[in-house]
């Protein structure tokens, strides 16, 4: 191995050096010196974004694209059955009978659950088509004077009801006139009721003397 000069060592470190700063420099200017302006202009021509504010410039400020994108209102759909008559309703559910007559001659002004308790989850309008064993189907109900009493299903005599509540009226009638036949008191009656389990009325889980003349009386 060769020994090396002080001289010669130190010359060749200066050598580096003034390379290391000319380029630096040589880049310093690079990054003055400004770009084409053709190169710069080819650039802007090539972003949709520019076009698009020329077309704001050129149509008050809104571009079709912008129009476009612009959520419009729309007009909220009308309900299903928006617009029908009674007897349209009833028709659409296959009812016929006193109920249809009430609806064709005006005496049905709406179709809805017309019992004093109600218990349809989805509200006193809401039916299905009349189909066997359907629990919200529409029905006749003898009213005011019931069928055991008599009662027949005349325009004067008979409600829109349906199917459940109906059957649940039904049922407390039949009892409590059977035990108010045999003298018993509303506290008696209402004992009896929650012995034999009989659904109480809406909004309540057990039968009093109050809940068994509401029944009776509605």
């Amino acid at each position: 191995m060769t020994a090396v000069l002080p001289d010669a060592r130190d010359r060749r470190v200066r050598r580096r050096r003034r390379g290391v700063v000319s380029l630096h420099v040589l880049d310093a200017l690079r990054r003055a010196s400004p770009r084409p302006q053709v190169k710069l202009e080819l650039a802007r021509s090539s972003r949709p974004w520019d076009s698009a504010r020329r077309d704001d410039d050129t149509t008050g400020g809104k571009s079709m694209n912008d129009e476009a994108q612009v959520p419009r209102a729309r007009t909220p759909a009308a309900p299903a059955d928006a617009g029908e008559t009674p007897v349209e309703k009833l028709e659409a559910l296959r009812v016929r009978g006193i109920l249809w007559q009430l609806a064709r001659d005006g005496q049905i002004s709406d179709v809805r659950c017309e019992m004093p308790q109600c218990y349809c989850f989805r509200g006193r309008r809401y039916f299905e088509p009349i189909s066997p064993g359907a629990d919200w189907m529409p029905t006749a109900d003898h009213y005011p004077r019931l069928k055991m009493h008599g009662g027949h299903l005349t325009p004067d005599n008979v409600r829109l009801a349906h199917r459940v509540c109906n059957q649940r009226d039904y049922i407390w009638r039949k009892k409590i006139n059977a035990m108010l036949g045999q003298r018993m008191s509303l506290d008696e009656i209402a004992e009896r009721l929650n012995v034999e389990k009989v659904p109480t009325i809406h909004g309540t889980n057990r039968w009093t003397a109050a809940s068994v003349r509401k029944a009776f009386v509605s």
